[in-house]
């Protein structure tokens, strides 16, 4: 266990954010709310065509395979599922995914 030094109250060695006061023990100091809800998701990626910055449009999922009747929702437990963070260019339409 650890203490924080902003509010003195008892932290467990593995976190990294004191649970009283948001006083982040990385960055030493206390963490406004809308630091701790920001993501990190969207990335900087510039389309290899034109050199202009690539629009995030969100995680998708994707699953192999079709439904299979009345029993599609019970056969989708045996297919290979994956999510991809999807980005398009705006000048010349490029998809790109990528592993969040």
């Amino acid at each position: 266990m650890k203490n924080c030094p902003k509010c003195k109250s008892e932290v467990d060695d593995h976190f990294e954010l004191c649970w009283n006061c948001n006083y982040s023990f990385f960055d030493k100091r206390v963490l406004e709310l809308h630091e701790l809800t920001k993501v990190e998701t969207e990335k900087e990626i510039d389309c290899l065509r034109c050199k202009i910055p690539m629009k995030y449009s969100g995680e998708f999922k994707f699953h192999e395979g079709s439904r299979a009747g009345i029993f599609g929702s019970v056969f989708e437990i045996f297919q290979n599922r994956e999510s991809f963070d999807l980005y398009h260019c705006p000048k010349c339409r490029k998809v790109e995914f990528f592993i969040p």
